[in-house]
C-alpha cells in the first residue's frame, strides 16, 4: 500500500501563486508515476499533471500548460506542483494521486491510478 499527503493550498489572489507538495509513504518502489487532479464544486474530478518515471516525462492538460510546473525528488518519493498566474477557475480541490508500476497505463486518466491523497483547497478570489 502507499499513502499519500498533500498540503500547500490555500487562498490567493488571480495571479498569483502556489507550490503545492505530495508526499508518498508506504511502498514507494512499486509507483511508475504521479500526478496532480482537481475538482471544482459541482464538476468533475480532472486531470492536471504528471510526472511518470518511466523516461521521466512530464504530462499536462492544456489549461494549465505554461503555468504549472510538476517536479519530482529525487528518492521519487514527492511530487511538487508549481502553480503561477493563478485564476479563479483554477479554484479547486487538488487530489495527488499515485499510479503502481504494474498498470502501464497513460498517466492522465482518473481511474488508472490506484492510490489517493485527502486533497487540499486551493482558492484564487478575482
Amino acid at each position: 500500500q502507499v499513502q499519500l499527503a498533500e498540503s500547500g493550498g490555500g487562498l490567493v489572489q488571480a495571479g498569483g501563486s502556489l507550490r503545492l507538495s505530495c508526499t508518498a509513504t508506504g511502498r514507494t518502489p512499486s509507483i511508475s508515476a504521479m500526478g496532480w487532479f482537481r475538482q471544482a464544486p459541482g464538476k468533475e474530478r480532472e486531470f492536471v499533471a504528471a510526472f511518470s518515471w518511466r523516461g521521466s516525462r512530464t504530462f499536462y492538460a492544456d489549461s494549465v500548460k505554461a503555468r504549472f510546473t510538476i517536479s519530482r525528488n529525487n528518492r521519487n518519493t514527492a511530487v511538487y506542483l508549481q502553480m503561477t498566474d493563478l485564476k479563479p477557475e483554477d479554484t479547486a480541490v487538488y487530489f495527488c494521486a499515485a499510479q503502481s508500476m504494474y498498470r502501464n497505463a497513460p498517466v492522465s486518466i482518473r481511474s488508472d491510478y490506484d492510490y489517493w491523497g485527502q486533497g487540499t483547497e486551493v482558492t484564487v478570489s478575482s
